[in-house]
């Protein structure tokens, strides 16, 4: 192995046994001796590669996030036309934000330890991306009324985390997640103009 191999398998190692940490406890509980022991690397080796443990949070949060982001692009992929991509982008955004690692480190640490201006702008560049491309194409494309795309896009991600919020917490999340599209749908409705696409 390299020496950039192995600079580069210490890092991975890190993020790993972070968000591990940070799944479990929270970015307040977490300890960074937990972390490198569990990662089996010295503390110098974590202050190498992360200044400090906002910073490692920030890599475990960007990973979490381009994870999701890719979840919501591949399944929106499987779709021809804007509107079933919108709709099938949200609903894995959903289902892929609700899982308690996910939930805990994404949506709650996430812009508490952050900031609310960092955290966007990780959001943005990854399943807010994939948003704000889908609702740029429906009212291109006609299928939305004249609208921004930008304010209608915060504004549907607004609605989007405060619903992972509630459905990670769900007894019933398949159930749950079922009602929070339906609702989602009438939302999109009306900001349709004419009947769906096919």
């Amino acid at each position: 192995m390299t020496r950039v191999e192995s600079k580069e398998a210490t890092r991975r190692a890190l993020i790993a046994a972070a968000r591990t940490q940070f799944a479990a406890d929270g970015f307040a509980g977490t300890g960074l001796a937990q972390v490198v022991d569990a990662a089996r690397v010295t503390k110098g080796a974590l202050y190498h590669h992360f200044a400090s443990k906002t910073h490692l949070f920030e890599a475990v949060l960007a990973q979490v996030q381009a994870e999701v982001g890719d979840r919501v692009a591949h399944s929106a992929e499987q779709h021809a036309n804007s509107w079933s991509q919108l709709v099938a982008g949200c609903r894995a955004f959903l289902e892929a934000s609700t899982d308690e690692e996910s939930r805990r480190i994404m949506l709650i640490d996430g812009p508490a330890v952050l900031g609310w201006d960092r955290w966007r702008a990780l959001d943005e560049a990854t399943s807010g991306s994939h948003l704000e491309d889908v609702v740029e194409a429906l009212v291109d494309d006609g299928t939305f009324v004249p609208l921004s795309p930008s304010a209608a896009t915060r504004l549907l991600s607004g609605a989007m985390n405060e619903a992972a919020l509630w459905l990670a917490a769900s007894p019933n999340r398949d159930h749950s997640i079922e009602d929070a599209m339906s609702v989602l749908g009438l939302m999109l409705a009306g900001l349709r103009r004419g009947p769906l696409p096919i």
